[in-house]
């Protein structure tokens, strides 16, 4: 008896897999992993949408950019690890580039759609949450 089509594609867990792996990444290459080897710098440009002081915003963005990224991947706490970075994206696309269209704007929108999918979806069951 054939199989149909669809029977051969990889299950939703892995699909996940790949958008906790990839979105991670991508996180963690663009903008923490420069962020934290160029901390002088970027303490010194760091835009303080909230007012809460240059060093503690830069602390709070390597945690949602470095922190969470790697909890995320792994699939501990996952879903409690996508809301800093929904919440940074969201303050970045506001406060402090309020002048982006969609267009400019583009990687922050496909975060918040990677991201907000994972923390809808959940981590799948190739995750540290998934083994529970």
């Amino acid at each position: 008896m054939n199989r149909p089509a669809l029977a051969t594609l990889p299950p939703p867990d892995a699909g996940l897999l790949f958008l906790r792996l990839a979105g991670s990444s991508l996180l963690l290459y663009v903008h923490g992993l420069p962020k934290l080897l160029h901390y002088g710098s970027e303490l010194q440009h760091i835009d303080d949408p909230l007012q809460l002081g240059r060093g503690l915003t830069l602390l709070l963005a390597l945690f949602a950019e470095i922190v969470c990224p790697l909890l995320i991947a792994a699939g501990w706490l996952t879903r409690l690890a996508t809301l800093p970075i929904l919440f940074l994206l969201v303050v970045s696309i506001l406060l402090v580039h309020p002048e982006w269209d969609v267009a400019s704007g583009q990687f922050a929108w496909l975060l918040i759609i990677v991201f907000g999918s994972i923390a809808l979806a959940g981590p799948g069951r190739y995750s540290i949450d998934g083994q529970r």
